[in-house]
């Protein structure tokens, strides 16, 4: 993901969709399924929390969605990790998607710090 996306909602969904195809070149193993379950669960719902908050009828349930999508992000992190861990192949993809979890927990805080 190496062009910077400045639309969050464009961003967050390319993260999701970029998730999805990574997670295509996971072998297919017994620990790499729940890796692959639990990355695919967090990285996705990244965007998805971003389109419940931009729809959020209060500043406080936007701000509640948005830590959402924070808590979502760091948990991505992790998970890339743990498939790292697991998968040596992968770790050049699995680092460059760390990377922009990271830039998208790093916007995450920079809003919940706004207001």
């Amino acid at each position: 993901m190496s062009n910077k996306i400045y639309n969050l909602e464009e961003r967050t969904a390319q993260f999701g969709e970029a998730i999805l195809d990574f997670s295509n070149f996971i072998p297919d193993t017994i620990a790499n399924r729940i890796l692959k379950s639990q990355l695919i669960r967090s990285g996705t719902s990244i965007g998805a929390n971003y389109m419940e908050a931009d729809s959020a009828s209060t500043k406080r349930d936007f701000m509640h969605k948005i830590a959402i999508c924070k808590k979502e992000a760091k948990e991505t992190k992790h998970w890339l990790r743990m498939v790292m861990k697991q998968n040596q192949k992968c770790k050049e993809k699995a680092t460059l998607l760390s990377n922009e979890a990271q830039e998208l927990v790093l916007i995450f805080s920079a809003i919940i710090n706004s207001s």
